[in-house]
């Protein structure tokens, strides 16, 4: 997908914006509300944009209310520290698809953009992918884990991992790459922390856990032979 990220932290606009990257997204950065509709304007091909409610310059709200007036008819997922009904209602009324509660993790992000891109489809909604190397498969929309068929029962953390390993299955993940996809930006947890749930993890999925190889000095990779 072509996103544009509306985001004022830099520390969490350079997180987000790499992990988007590695899931082979195209992403341009706003740092406020004014560069953002330029952008948006100028833009050919743009299919969502990340809008954060708390910009330097005006409302992520009032930047999603004037895209609208402009006709510029893509998806927005609005990231927001507010989570009442009637903060949801404004959002939504003001133009945007979808919402993200901080703090979040990226993996959440990333599935409510899959959610926007299936519903801006043509015909037929098309299924959620099932990730799948060897007997381990895991099913996105139910949120569901088998090994060889049998259900493993994964904590939300776990099943987050999970999903990261498979994802880039093969590939060697940092621990702080693993920390991003799965852990909510702005908690303080340490790479140790990886460590422990990688060993639940391995724990739940029974002989098929060896499959998630120690890459050592590095982190984690999930072989997908």
């Amino acid at each position: 997908m072509h996103l544009l990220l509306v985001e004022d932290d830099e520390r969490l606009a350079r997180s987000l914006t790499r992990l988007l990257e590695e899931d082979r997204h195209v992403v341009e950065q706003a740092a406020d509300g004014q560069t953002a509709i330029e952008l948006a304007q100028a833009m050919d091909g743009l299919d969502a944009v990340i809008l954060d409610i708390g910009l330097p310059d005006m409302s992520g709200l009032d930047v999603a209310r004037r895209l609208r007036a402009g006709g510029i008819d893509v998806s927005i997922l609005m990231l927001t520290a507010r989570d009442t009904v009637s903060d949801r209602v404004v959002g939504l009324d003001a133009g945007a698809d979808d919402y993200v509660v901080k703090p979040f993790a990226y993996q959440e992000v990333a599935a409510r953009l899959r959610a926007l891109a299936r519903r801006a489809e043509p015909g037929p909604r098309r299924p959620a992918p099932v990730l799948q190397a060897g007997p381990i498969a895991l099913d996105e929309a139910a949120r569901r884990v088998t090994v060889d068929g049998r259900t493993v029962d994964l904590s939300p953390r776990e099943f987050s991992l999970l999903e990261a390993l498979l994802r880039h299955a093969g590939q060697t993940l940092t621990r702080d790459q693993l920390l991003d996809h799965a852990w909510p930006f702005s908690v303080a947890v340490t790479p140790n922390a990886v460590d422990a749930y990688v060993h639940y993890l391995r724990t739940k999925l029974g002989g098929a856990g060896s499959r998630v190889e120690t890459v050592r000095g590095v982190g984690y990779r999930l072989a997908d032979g």
